[in-house]
């Protein structure tokens, strides 16, 4: 068997193996309360008239943000998505579905290094964290000096 016809085969199994682990993550419970709690976001009527306000303050402040600090209404623009942010943290339904996103990602991100890092310890692997841990923005594994 050659080299490449080998490769196949193992790609074969591994895209196999990989669509078994995407469906025992589909029946987890952590993307069942996620897929709950997305649906009560998206039928709520409340939640869903403060996203199009979040969204137009967004749209205000991002014209503002061209020139920043120096722009008169920037400072206001700013409060004013933050307002609204603060309006939709009261919600029961959004602080949940945040939550519950936000386990799921860090279940999937673990599930991620597992992998890359059983391949190397020195592969890089993407996180959704706004503080990453460890150098070079690698996720903990830096081969820099």
């Amino acid at each position: 068997m050659s080299v490449i016809a080998r490769n196949t085969v193992d790609m074969a199994e591994v895209l196999t193996y990989a669509y078994e682990l995407g469906d025992m993550i589909n029946q987890s419970t952590a993307v069942s309360e996620y897929l709950y709690w997305k649906q009560r976001v998206d039928e709520s009527a409340d939640v869903q008239v403060l996203i199009k306000k979040l969204e137009a303050q967004k749209e205000l402040f991002r014209e503002t943000e061209r020139f920043g600090h120096f722009h008169p209404n920037y400072h206001e623009a700013k409060d004013r998505v933050a307002e609204v942010e603060r309006e939709l943290e009261q919600i029961e339904a959004v602080r949940y579905f945040k939550a519950a996103e936000s386990e799921l990602d860090d279940i999937l991100h673990q599930m991620s290094e597992m992998i890359a890092f059983a391949v190397s310890d020195s592969i890089k692997v993407p996180s959704n964290d706004p503080h990453p841990q460890g150098g070079c923005g690698s996720g903990g594994k830096c081969s820099c000096g």
